[in-house]
């Protein structure tokens, strides 16, 4: 008699499920915030303020003690819920070298979370990011990840990937087929690759879509965000049609109205405002405010705004329709743009 195995199925959970905490690194005077850290410092802090009325933090660190000291406002539950960790890093954008953690079907039908390291070459070797990509192994080593870690050498960040948790990842080609990242493989090794290791059946790619100021090459979590109930929220093109960023925009407005749910349905699509733009005062380059860019965690979202009432306040009701039961909130993110990316960009959610 043969004896009927089933097979380990995976999946990446979709952001809005149960978390067990969330991951973020401090600034510190060694890196890119150096010149900024007054101004970005209280941002942080509030970020993980927020974060805590809900759940856990996992805070890396340059010094443990010092970083301890700007929390000691915080009421003790909301602290106690803080686990700082002193571990050396370049800079602080935790979405694209945490760990993406997978869930595992075992033949019993309970499911283990497996951390999945990929390689991280400060997006396609524009920054020195050699002590980022180690942070992952860092906490392992120091039993800070309980779970199962597994280091893939293969180059993808936390931020140009989304999934349903259902089998659907949404991702834009300008950075999954980037040169600088995995120039040896085809689009469709690439893809493969992405549906073994997040156990995906299908892959959504983005053509257009992009935001001047950007250095991640069109990270989706700037653009477009897969939600509960078959719903996307995206930025929408600009009013203004002479702004630069219109005709992308509107292409990869196109595209997700044509794209179709596994049932296929089309999907309930939720404009986002085109964010307020913003410069560099010291090279007047354009920063990449985006609203896209929010944090979803337990009965909460975090939206970055940019000191714009009007448009902070639309992108914020716009949110709560896909997310009607959670508290919203908006956090001032302008000073964070600076370093040319923004809220989601600082975390990295871990799973339940």
């Amino acid at each position: 008699m043969s004896e009927n195995i089933k097979k380990k199925s995976r999946r990446l959970p979709a952001e809005w499920e149960k978390q067990s905490f969330v991951q973020l690194t401090f600034p510190h005077q060694n890196s890119d915030w150096k010149d900024d850290l007054e101004l970005v410092t209280p941002v942080f802090i509030e970020i993980i303020t927020q974060i805590t009325r809900f759940e856990n933090v996992l805070l890396v660190c340059q010094n443990k003690i010092e970083t301890e000291k700007l929390f000691h406002n915080l009421d003790k539950k909301q602290f106690d819920r803080i686990v700082f960790v002193q571990i050396n890093s370049n800079d602080t954008w935790a979405r694209d070298y945490g760990a993406m953690t997978i869930l595992e079907k075992n033949s019993d039908g309970n499911e283990k979370k497996i951390h999945l390291d990929f390689t991280f070459n400060g997006w396609g070797n524009k920054f020195e990011a050699t002590k980022d990509n180690l942070i992952t192994q860092n906490l392992k080593n120091e039993n800070y990840l309980k779970s199962k870690v597994n280091e893939i050498d293969f180059v993808l960040e936390g931020g140009s990937i989304e999934s349903d948790g259902k089998g659907t990842i949404l991702t834009t080609s300008e950075c999954l087929l980037s040169k600088e990242r995995n120039p040896n493989f085809s689009r469709e090794e690439i893809e493969t690759k992405i549906k073994k290791y997040f156990g995906a059946n299908r892959i959504l790619w983005l053509e257009n879509g992009g935001l001047e100021g950007d250095d991640t090459d069109a990270h989706v979590d700037t653009l477009a965000r897969l939600c509960p109930n078959d719903t996307i929220c995206y930025v929408a093109p600009p009013m203004d049609k002479s702004d630069s960023h219109y005709s992308s925009l509107k292409k990869m407005e196109d595209e997700l109205k044509n794209f179709k749910t596994v049932d296929n349905n089309s999907y309930k699509l939720i404009p986002l405002p085109f964010a307020p733009a913003a410069y560099h005062e010291e090279d007047n380059r354009r920063l990449p405010s985006t609203y896209a860019n929010f944090l979803i965690i337990n009965e909460a979202v975090l939206v970055p705004t940019y000191e714009n009432k009007e448009l902070d306040n639309l992108a914020l009701s716009q949110i709560k329709k896909a997310f009607p039961t959670r508290e919203i909130i908006g956090i001032n993110c302008l000073p964070i743009i600076r370093q040319h990316g923004s809220l989601h960009c600082l975390t990295m959610q871990f799973p339940k």
